[in-house]
């Protein structure tokens, strides 16, 4: 399962050094377990701040961690907001009003039932992606329903249900079967007996199809994933709907423990994790997900054997490399290319830029890894690994150093190799893009502006924040100064309307009195004539 943003149109400009990290979105990773993040439907928030280069970070704020668009999931509160009773009361009821409306042991036992009835009787209802049971049929009637589901088609329900392509939320996009069918033995000759699928939905199906059909093979798989509708497609051990964004099992410990039981399973000897995640996602939520996965899988480990690590396989863009690599330093990035059947540019056989750009990050050795020759890669006895056809070794960097495909020319200047379109920029010092902006901001700190370090490691973060403390006070006396006066200035004027209205009404009790409240009624009149038309 994944996507890409708009992003990937200038994957080239994003990667040039003077286009880097100029402002945007953070998460705030705290340790502080203390205060607990408050819940949205798709489980615990996640803290965010929005940084400038040079500038101090604003007020902080939690919102969705699966979702970055607010028309998905519109939850929103200021790190120090205060919420009453009420609005607490209400939030919880919203929550639970978004959850599926069935629990997980009503999908199971649906799904018992349905595999009982007669072909003629097995009926999917495509309008509301579910399966329908003879009793159902009714509410139905007037939706796009299919007949005669097969067992075949059981099994596979990636290409029963259709793909969720928002891409800023769940991206279905699925892997091609050459794709998948590489992965599901590459995953077997590596002697692998236990996958755990992590946003995976179409390697989970083959490998379940190839354990039914092949005798010899003895390879099992757990799907966790936040598409909740393969829960009626699958049995509890099979299936855990899974935010992998903040580690959040939907359905509480009992799911939590499925997964624990896998991972755990032969002392945690076999097992290995493969993800897919959105592309639009970001890195830390994600890496930090994923290290409580790999601690989960130490629990069931030895101290002797507390310095392996939990094979993995994470499918996502190569230039993501250093970001993944920043937090999973073991990993290394093998040049095969995943391609996608629903998406239109991420295909194989294309060549160039045209090329899908997703890769596979793993930290078993690459020597072990054999990628197919027939689809384009070969042995390079100096790396020991195998690689593009185009991607050569360079004989100055002692390394194929192709990250896309294409053949990457060494810059001496540089030291290292870049991109063909890149030249080198003297008033930058550096390989760019020729159409670069030399005066673009720089890679550094987004408090001081120095290049030796982030803005999370920045000895001024804490005056920093007292200093943004200190100004949104200020900001918040102000603004509700400007309260005041306007519902001082409303309630003045409701005065003022008031004292007319009973003059007026005073005039309408002794209409005869006198000349002077028959020209006030008349000016009155005169003035409302005006309004309305």
């Amino acid at each position: 399962m994944a996507t890409c943003r708009d992003r990937l149109g200038a994957v080239e400009a994003e990667e040039s050094p003077s286009c880097q990290g100029y402002s945007g979105v953070e998460v705030v990773l705290s340790s502080d377990s203390a205060t607990p993040a408050p819940l949205c439907p798709h489980g615990p928030t996640l803290l965010f701040v929005k940084v400038n280069q040079g500038k101090e970070e604003t007020r902080r704020f939690y919102a969705c961690s699966a979702c970055r668009d607010r028309k998905d999931c519109n939850f929103f509160q200021w790190e120090d907001e205060k919420l009453s009773g009420a609005r607490l009361a209400a939030r919880e009821a919203h929550n639970r009003s978004c959850q599926p409306p069935l629990s997980r042991s009503q999908c199971v036992e649906r799904y018992l039932k349905f595999i009982e009835l007669p072909l003629s009787e097995r009926k999917f209802c495509q309008s509301c992606q579910q399966l329908l049971l003879p009793d159902d049929e009714e509410k139905h009637r007037e939706h796009q329903v299919v007949g005669d589901v097969s067992v075949t088609q059981l099994k596979r329900p990636s290409k029963l249900l259709y793909p969720l392509e928002n891409k800023k939320t769940n991206a279905q996009y699925l892997f091609a079967d050459r794709s998948c069918l590489f992965l599901v033995d590459l995953l077997s000759n590596l002697g692998f007996r236990r996958v755990l699928c992590v946003g995976t939905p179409r390697l989970h199906e083959l490998i379940r199809l190839k354990e039914s059909g092949d005798k010899k093979s003895n390879i099992r798989s757990l799907l966790l994933d936040i598409d909740f509708r393969y829960s009626q497609f699958y049995m509890e051990d099979s299936f855990c709907h899974y935010n992998m964004f903040n580690h959040h099992f939907f359905d509480g410990k009992a799911a939590l423990e499925v997964c624990k039981t896998f991972l755990q399973e032969d002392k945690g000897e076999g097992v290995i994790m493969v993800t897919d995640p959105p592309f639009g996602g970001l890195v830390e939520p994600l890496a930090v997900t994923f290290k409580k996965l790999i601690a989960m899988w130490k629990e069931g480990h030895s101290q002797d054997n507390s310095q392996k690590e939990l094979p993995i396989f994470w499918i996502f863009p190569y230039f993501f490399e250093s970001r993944i690599c920043q937090f999973f330093p073991s990993f290394c990035m093998l040049d095969y290319q995943v391609d996608y059947d629903n998406h239109a540019l991420y295909k194989h056989g294309k060549t160039g830029r045209k090329q899908s750009p997703v890769r596979i990050f793993t930290n078993i050795p690459p020597n072990r890894i054999i990628l197919p020759i027939e689809e384009g890669y070969r042995f390079c006895p100096l790396c020991q690994r195998y690689v593009s056809l185009e991607n050569q070794h360079c004989e100055h960097c002692n390394s194929c150093t192709s990250k896309d495909g294409r053949k990457w020319n060494h810059c001496f200047l540089c030291k290292k190799c870049v991109k063909p379109s890149w030249i080198h920029c003297s008033i930058c010092n550096h390989c760019a893009l020729p159409d670069h902006s030399c005066k673009g901001p720089k890679d550094g700190c987004f408090i001081c502006g120095e290049l030796d370090h982030k803005r999370s490691t920045c000895p001024n973060i804490s005056t920093s924040k007292k200093v943004n403390k200190a100004v949104r006070k200020q900001k918040q006396r102000k603004s509700n100064k400007m309260k005041m006066e306007t519902t001082k200035g409303q309630s003045m004027n409701h005065t003022s309307v008031t004292r007319k209205k009973k003059r007026r009404e005073r005039t309408h009790q002794y209409p005869c009195s006198k000349m002077s409240s028959d020209l006030r009624i008349g000016k009155i009149y005169s003035q409302t004539f005006d309004a309305i038309f």
